[in-house]
Parts: structure tokens; sequence; C-alpha cells
């Protein structure tokens, strides 16, 4: 059964940093694409980061240039590191893989960024 779990939320003040670590079981690591998303409260959960199985990564506009998505196989780990935070990153980060006709995720970390 896929698992995924993530970890490293918490408060942080703008301007500070945070890295978020997901650890994955019951795929083939490194035949899976990895994503983070996040959610904050009252809008649609949004793409943040990909890295593919060839560590190749796109990021939405919003984080591009503060946000590192990166892959350790060895570790069946995806992180995302979160430099010059905002208030507006706050919210709920999920760490997701597309696997054969369906989306597994995990249960998600809390992001919170006070200014």
């Amino acid at each position: 059964q896929v698992h995924l779990v993530e970890s490293g939320g918490g408060l942080v003040q703008a301007g500070g940093s945070l890295r978020l670590s997901c650890a994955a079981s019951g795929i083939i690591f490194r035949l899976a694409p990895m994503a983070w998303y996040r959610q904050a409260p009252g809008k649609q959960r949004e793409l943040v980061a990909t890295v593919s199985t060839g560590y190749s990564t796109n990021y939405a506009d919003s984080v591009k240039g503060r946000f590192t998505i990166s892959r350790d196989n060895a570790k069946n780990s995806v992180y995302l590191q979160m430099n010059s935070l905002k208030a507006e990153d706050t919210g709920v980060y999920y760490c997701n893989t597309r696997g054969p006709g369906t989306d597994y995720w995990g249960q998600g970390t809390q992001v919170t960024v006070s200014s």
C-alpha cells in the first residue's frame, strides 16, 4: 500500500526558512514523479513544485527563486526547501505522486508564516 508521510512544517517568521520532507513507501520510488502541493484556508489546493524521475524540476511562479524541490532515491524521500518565506506561503503542504490510474497523497504538514 502506498504511504506518504510529510514532516518539517511549523511556525516561522516571514523571511525565514523551512525544509519539508516526505518519506514514501509502497512504490518503486525511483520510477515515481513527485510533487508538493499546498492549500491555504478557503482556497483550492495548488501545485507548488514537481520533480521528475530524471530530476527535472518545475515550480509555481509564486515560489520560483525561493523554493527548491529535490529527491533522494536512496532514502525514498522528496524534500522542499523553502526560503524567504512570506505570509502567503501559509497553508497545509502535501506530498503527492501520480501512480497508474490514481493519485497518492500524504496527510499534510502545516506551515504557518507570521509577519
